[in-house]
Formats: structure tokens, C-alpha cells, sequence
């Protein structure tokens, strides 16, 4: 489908809604209790760690332990933890996604160019004049500039379309339910430190517990010790099961940082202008991927505070052969040696060349194959609607 069919059909939905939203309390009173239990996983965590607080602090702690210097410890290291977990649940949960900035949102005229084009290839070039000023790098499967119909935007590189959200969102890894939000550029180092909490967290509570599993199953012991023994019991292997869970999500998670790359890019390859599919486009080697998410300060690295580096819009990519080169060396001028939009950079040994507002450059050799294409529900190509591509 085109983007005049698919424009216009967007905008017969909207006159329709609109026409129709002056009688719709009942509609807005599902829009509201749809919005409500979104906050029932929260709230489920929530619940979880509050007992598992009972059980540690009370039962185990207070109930169980006998020595005094024991218990200090036990509370010491387990508050500690727990402040961590809880601060970095906090900004994942009420950090703001972010929006696109206003110079990728394509203004009504052009829209309206675009209903009157005859040819998709007509359609095609409309979108590369407006987005020729724009930071963007990345292209559809069919080599044309990436418009979001719902937001009646191009999307910067590596942003996607949340249906859940209803938004266009800078670096879109997912939406995750048990955050009530989407895992993006603004709170992606905020949801690896919740996810390394939170496993350090159940691995402290899990072998805390184990090593007192004799004495609460044993006759003796302090008064309510066989009342919360039952507590403890669960709470080991709650915190067992979560551990496990966690191991294998947080590991990729490292990964993928690790390798620059969104669970989304995980999965769909992005297709560059200059160079076409790369799942390792971004890649700036391990140190530098790593303090595009943490950041350069490394006393910074694990507390929950944003230190992520760029503005969420454009990003440094590899520059994949010499002919990609001799295509942009009429727009790239050579920088300074340090990688752009760090702060108070680095010297790379690398050579890095920057476009007027374009991404950065950095030269590496090229590696690594395509992953296979999937569908995606979240979004939609520009000219091929039915397609539902991640681009």
C-alpha cells in the first residue's frame, strides 16, 4: 500500500474517531481501566519484594539468626542491595521514553504532496528531499526513507513505533510489561542495572536462607522460628526461581550491549544507505558500546543516574567499504580524532569523520552475516503497509 493510501486512510480513522468521541464515556472509562491494570505487573513486583522483606528481615533475620554481628551484616549487605534494586526499578519505571524532535515530523504540506503523488517513486522522493537535512542513516528494506504513518514522522535511526505506547520512541529495545514502559535510549542503562540488581538481590536472599535451612526444619530454635519457617522456605526458592529467570535475560542484555545492538536489531537486521544490511552497523567495538550506554565516568558506571552518551537521534556507524567512503567524502569532513557526541571524548585509534550533523563515521572491518526478516507489529514500512517491517 502507499503512503497516500495509507495517509489517507489514517485520516479517515482520525475524522471518524473525532467525530465520534463526544459520546463515548463508556469508552473512556475502558481507556482508563486499560491504563489501570497496565500497573498490575508493577504492582505484583512490588507486592513480591515487600514480603520477601518480611521474610528476610523478620522471620530470618530477627527469628533466626542468633549472632549479633551476623545479623549487622545480614542487614547491612541486604539494604544495600535492596536501595540499588529499588532505585534502579524506580528510573526504569518513571523515566520519561523521550519524544522524536520536532524537525523529523513531516509538516502538513508535505502530506499533502504526498496524497497527490502518482508513483510510489514520486512518493519516494518527497521523503528524501524533506529528510536530507536529517541525521539519518538507516533505510526500509526497499532503500526508502523511514516514515512512520501513525506519527506522520520520519523516524530517526533506530527508533521504532511502540503500539503500546502509541508513539514513535528514540532506540527502541521493547515495551515491558513489568515496567509499564518502553526500554529505550533514555532508560536502557537504568533497566540493565534493575535487571543486575535484582539478580544480585535474589542470589543474596537465596544463599542467606540456604545456609539456615538446617536450623529452621530443626526443633530447637528461638520462638516463632517454626511459624515463619514456611516463609523462609518459600522466599529461598522464589528467590531461587527468579535468579534463574534473571541469569539468562540479564547475560543478553550484556550482550547486546556489548555488541550495540536492541533486542529489535537482535532479531531485524537495519539496512544502512551507504553499505545496506549490518547487523554490527553500529558496533564501535566492546569499550566504546559499552560507554555509549554507561557512559565515561566510571565511578557512574553502576549507580542509577543517566550517563548515557548522544542525544537518542543519531548515532557513530561503521563505514563499510571504500566505495561508501568515496560516496560520502563529498559530505564528511574529517574530525578532531575523538568520538563524536562523547563527553570530553576520547582519543579512538581509529579514524572517525563526521557529516554536517550526520553520524559519526569509524572505520572497522566489516563481520558477521544478516539475520533473517521478521514481521513486526509495532510499526509500519512507508510503501509497504501489509509488510509490517522493522524499519
Amino acid at each position: 500500500m502507499s503512503v497516500a493510501g495509507n495517509y489517507d486512510h489514517y485520516h479517515r480513522n482520525s475524522s471518524h474517531s473525532s467525530g465520534s468521541s463526544g459520546g463515548g464515556p463508556r469508552a473512556e472509562r475502558c481507556a482508563c481501566c486499560v491504563r489501570t491494570m497496565k500497573w498490575f505487573p508493577v504492582l505484583f513486583i512490588v507486592a513480591v519484594i515487600a514480603w520477601s522483606y518480611y521474610a528476610f528481615v523478620v522471620q530470618l533475620t530477627f527469628f533466626t539468626v542468633t549472632g549479633v554481628l551476623q545479623r549487622i551484616l545480614f542487614l547491612l549487605f541486604y539494604h544495600l542491595i535492596l536501595v540499588m534494586f529499588l532505585w534502579s526499578y524506580y528510573r526504569t519505571v518513571f523515566t520519561d521514553i523521550g519524544r522524536v524532535p520536532a524537525r523529523f515530523r513531516v509538516p502538513r504540506s508535505e502530506l499533502d504532496r504526498l496524497l497527490r503523488a502518482q508513483s510510489e517513486d514520486e512518493q519516494k522522493q518527497i521523503l528524501e528531499a524533506f529528510a536530507k537535512q536529517l541525521p539519518i542513516v538507516t533505510r526500509t528494506l526497499n532503500a526508502s526513507v523511514r516514515f512512520c504513518e501513525k506519527c506522520r514522522l520520519i523516524k530517526p535511526d533506530r527508533a521504532h513505533h511502540c503500539s503500546v505506547c502509541g508513539v514513535c520512541v528514540l532506540k527502541l529495545d521493547h515495551h515491558c510489561p513489568w515496567v509499564n514502559n518502553c526500554i529505550n535510549f533514555t532508560n536502557y542503562k537504568f533497566f540493565i542495572l534493575f535487571l543486575g540488581y535484582a539478580l544480585v538481590y535474589c542470589l543474596y536472599v537465596a544463599f542467606s536462607t540456604v545456609m539456615y535451612m538446617e536450623l529452621i526444619w530443626s526443633a530447637s530454635g528461638r520462638e516463632g522460628k517454626i511459624d515463619g519457617r514456611f516463609h523462609i522456605l518459600f522466599l529461598f526458592f522464589v528467590s531461587l526461581m527468579f535468579a534463574i529467570s534473571l541469569v539468562s535475560l540479564f547475560g543478553y542484555h550484556v550482550y547486546l550491549v556489548l555488541l550495540n545492538r536492541t533486542t529489535l536489531e537482535s532479531f531485524r537486521t537495519p539496512i544502512f544507505r551507504y553499505g545496506g544490511p549490518d547487523k554490527n552497523g553500529f558496533s564501535l567495538g566492546k569499550m566504546n558500546n559499552f560507554q555509549e550506554v554507561f557512559g565515561d565516568n566510571r565511578k557512574l558506571w553502576f549507580v542509577p543516574v543517566y550517563t548515557s552518551v548522544g542525544d537518542g537521534v543519531s548515532y557513530p556507524v561503521r563505514c563499510y567499504d571504500e566505495d561508501a567512503e568515496s560516496l560520502l567524502s563529498g559530505e564528511l569532513a574529517p574530525s578532531n580524532g575523538h568520538l563524536g557526541g562523547r563527553n570530553g571524548g576520547q582519543h579512538r585509534n581509529n579514524h572517525y569523520h563526521h557529516a554536517n550533523n550526520r553520524s559519526t563515521i569509524l572505520h572497522v572491518n566489516e563481520e558477521g552475516g544478516d539475520d533473517d526478516d521478521e514481521d513486526n507489529e509495532y510499526e509500519t514500512t512507508v510503501f509497504s503497509h501489509s509488510a509490517n517491517l522493522l524499519h
